[in-house]
C-alpha cells in the first residue's frame, strides 16, 4: 500500500517573502509539489466551480460532444488521451473540458461554451475563477523567481508571464468503470508540460506522485487534499529553465471506486517565450542539460504525443 507524502504548506499571503521563497525553493528541489494557502480564491467560489464541474459532466454525451476539443479548447471524452505514451492502454479513464486564455488578441477567442439556456451563469462562474487563479499563479511565479535568486519581475521581464498561456481544465474521473482486463488509470503517469499547475479537487483521493522518476521500480506516494488549499506542482518548462534544480515530478491518478472531480490550472509561458537555462542554475562544471526551445513548440509537441495526432 502506498504511503502518504507530507507536502510543505506555502502561504501566499505571508509578509515574509524571502522566507516564503526559500520554502518554495526547498519544496521544488525536494519533490516539486506543495500546498498553497491564502491564495485569494474564496471557498464559496471554489465550491461553486466544483459544482459547475459536476453539472457539466452530467450532461448527455451528445450535448458535450457539440463542444468537442478544438485548438486545445473544449470537451474530451473518456479514453481520448493517454498521458503516458509508452503505455499500451486504450487511454485514460477521465473526461475533461479545456478553457484557454480569456483574451487572445492574436487569434480571437477560441474558447467554447455550453449554451446559456442549458447551463445558466456557467460561463461567468468559470471566467471568474479563471481570473482569480491566474492572479494567484502570477503572484506565485514572482516568488518562484525570488526562490531562484532572481528579481521578482524576472519572468514578466523576459516575456513569460506578462501574457501567459493559462489553461483551465475541468476533470471528471468516473467511479465505476465496470470490469476491465487491463490496468486502468484516471490519469496515467506523466509530468506536466508548462511552468506550474494549481489544482483544486473535491477531496476524493487518487492522486499519487513518484519522486524518483528515473528509478525502477517506481515508488508511488499518495497526496491528500487539504481543504481550501491548491496542490501546486512544477512543470517541465520550469525544470528546463532551472537545469533540473526544480523537479517536474511524475504523478498519476488511480481509480478509487469513487467519482472524483478536480480543476487544474496550467500556467504556461507565453508561446513565443524562449526557455533556456537560467544563469543562476548552471556553471562551467554544471552546463545546461537542455537546448533553448520556444515554449509554444515544446507544448505543441507534448500535446501531439498525448493525443496521438
Amino acid at each position: 500500500m502506498a504511503q502518504t507524502l507530507q507536502l510543505p504548506i506555502i502561504d501566499l499571503a505571508s509578509s515574509d517573502r524571502i522566507s516564503t521563497a526559500l520554502s518554495i525553493r526547498q519544496a521544488c528541489m525536494e519533490c516539486g509539489f506543495f500546498y498553497l494557502i491564502n491564495h485569494g480564491v474564496e471557498g464559496d467560489l471554489l465550491h461553486e466551480v466544483l459544482e459547475g464541474n459536476r453539472i457539466f459532466f452530467a450532461l448527455p454525451l451528445e450535448e458535450k460532444m457539440k463542444l468537442a476539443r478544438k485548438e486545445h479548447r473544449g470537451y474530451t471524452p473518456l479514453y481520448a488521451e493517454n498521458l503516458d505514451p509508452s503505455s499500451s492502454s486504450k487511454g485514460d479513464s477521465k473526461e475533461s473540458f479545456y478553457i484557454g486564455p480569456l483574451e487572445d488578441t492574436t487569434r480571437g477567442c477560441l474558447n467554447q461554451w455550453p449554451a446559456e439556456e442549458i447551463l445558466p451563469c456557467w460561463r461567468s462562474t468559470m471566467e471568474d475563477y479563471y481570473k482569480r487563479v491566474l492572479n494567484a499563479g502570477k503572484r506565485l511565479i514572482s516568488l518562484v523567481a525570488l526562490a531562484l535568486n532572481l528579481e521578482e519581475s524576472f519572468f514578466y521581464d523576459i516575456g513569460a508571464s506578462n501574457q501567459p498561456n493559462g489553461f483551465l481544465r475541468l476533470l471528471h474521473y468516473p467511479g465505476d468503470l465496470g470490469p476491465s482486463g487491463e490496468n486502468m488509470y484516471g490519469a496515467s503517469a506523466h509530468s506536466d508540460y508548462g511552468m506550474i499547475t494549481l489544482l483544486a479537487s473535491d477531496g476524493v483521493g487518487g492522486l499519487q506522485v513518484c519522486r524518483e522518476k528515473t528509478k525502477e521500480p517506481r515508488v508511488w506516494e499518495n497526496v491528500h487534499c487539504v481543504p481550501g488549499a491548491f496542490i501546486v506542482n512544477i512543470g517541465d518548462l520550469l525544470e528546463r529553465w532551472t537545469n533540473c534544480l526544480f523537479r517536474s515530478t511524475l504523478h498519476r491518478v488511480i481509480p478509487t471506486g469513487q467519482t472524483r472531480y478536480s480543476i487544474a490550472f496550467f500556467l504556461d509561458p507565453n508561446p513565443d517565450c524562449v526557455v533556456e537555462c537560467l544563469k543562476t542554475c548552471c556553471s562551467e562544471s554544471y552546463p545546461p542539460r537542455f537546448p533553448p526551445i520556444r515554449s509554444g513548440d515544446y507544448l505543441e509537441e507534448r500535446f501531439k504525443l498525448t493525443y496521438g495526432s
